[in-house]
């Protein structure tokens, strides 16, 4: 009866539905391990692009393995021209979500591996997607503001060439390394919703741009993503690090949630705040600027003092990002750009001992009912 009463709890919270070797998570240590290696560790010694190396194939790649691996990317680095002129076609009232989830379910139409699901296509089209998910955010970004797409420059990596096709400015070194360790922090946390839907999907042998469009809709509902977005919009309401207690008490007093803080899994600080922290005050401290910053530290310290709940990822990103220069209706548009790696990660776990997703529910509706004639209802 108890594992019934498990199995009912709402959300799945806490229940375990499979197994993988891809990420772990220990949330009362505050730890985020990919493949066994801590995901701090990996931010700062590694590029996403090694990341993405380790989770589709199970091992961090030699200077070899890296360099086969990347140029792996040549001929994805841009995005096919039908998928630049559905980007033309969308209204100016079109969110970037919905333009990314449009736009990414129809580039299976023109990937030249199409209805190949064999190993090694597949890997292929996770390649393409990673590199031209963040060229699709900056294209329909510039088009909606009456700007023309910029082409990616070949070589450089996902975080150099966001940071690029959205200004068409060179990227500051520090600031490319910011961005890449934020989209590695971000590259996979086991089986929240996005990547659940993508699983979903997957499990019914549908294609990976199908399980990646669905991920995409899960992200796009504001209880998944966007909570990094109402974090700014939060840090902009205070105005002042000298205005952030009161703010916060009285928020709290009013049972208000306070975004950015609080997760399903962590009992204790979100592993990936740590250095998302560290890098948002670089950031802020080189562009001039520590306001946001200094209001997210005072923020921070009243939840600490007067709450039990920790900062998640989405805290401190908020600040990085508009730091960096990313306007904030990118904000979740960017989650997707490093989730990518893990979506297409985990659809490729699933079908590898591939088995349909179909769990069942707690039936709690009445019983024995009898069909009473339609002239005869009342």
């Amino acid at each position: 009866m108890a594992e019934e009463q498990k199995m009912a709890k709402a959300g799945l919270e806490d229940v375990v539905i499979g197994t993988s070797n891809i990420c772990f998570i220990d949330g009362q240590k505050g730890i985020l391990v990919y493949r066994g290696y801590d995901v701090n560790d990996l931010a700062e010694n590694c590029t996403f692009e090694e990341v993405a190396y380790l989770l589709w194939y199970e091992g961090l790649p030699n200077r070899f393995e890296y360099q086969v691996f990347l140029d792996g990317f040549t001929g994805c680095t841009e995005l096919p021209v039908e998928t630049t002129m559905i980007l033309r076609m969308f209204p100016n009232s079109a969110t970037p979500m919905e333009v990314l989830r449009t736009a990414v379910s129809s580039m299976g139409h023109w990937d030249p591996d199409s209805g190949n699901t064999r190993l090694d296509a597949s890997l292929r089209k996770a390649q393409r997607l990673t590199e031209r998910i963040p060229l699709l955010v900056t294209a329909h970004h510039r088009l909606r503001n009456g700007q023309e797409p910029i082409q990616p420059i070949s070589g450089q990596g996902v975080a150099a060439n966001f940071l690029y096709t959205l200004t068409g400015e060179c990227p500051d070194p520090e600031a490319v390394k910011a961005f890449d360790i934020a989209l590695t922090l971000h590259a996979d946390h086991e089986l929240n919703a996005s990547t659940f839907a993508a699983r979903v999907t997957a499990a019914t042998m549908s294609d990976i741009y199908s399980s990646v469009t669905s991920a995409i809709g899960a992200l796009k509902g504001p209880l998944h993503g966007g909570a990094n977005e109402e974090v700014k919009k939060m840090l902009e309401e205070i105005g002042s690090a000298d205005k952030a207690e009161a703010w916060v008490l009285d928020a709290l007093k009013n049972k208000k949630k306070i975004p950015g803080f609080g997760h399903r899994v962590y009992r204790t600080e979100d592993p990936r705040a740590i250095l998302l922290k560290k890098y948002a005050k670089t950031m802020c401290e080189k562009a001039g600027d520590t306001t946001l910053y200094d209001i997210s530290i005072e923020v921070a310290r009243v939840m600490s003092e007067n709450s039990k709940v920790y900062p998640n990822v989405d805290f401190y990103s908020a600040t990085l990002y508009t730091a960096i220069g990313i306007p904030t209706e990118l904000f979740t548009p960017v989650f997707a750009c490093s989730r990518v790696v893990g979506w297409t990660a985990h659809i490729l776990e699933q079908w590898a001992n591939n088995r349909i997703i179909r769990p069942r529910a707690e039936y709690t509706g009445p019983q024995d009912l009898k069909v009473i004639p339609i002239e005869q209802r009342q």
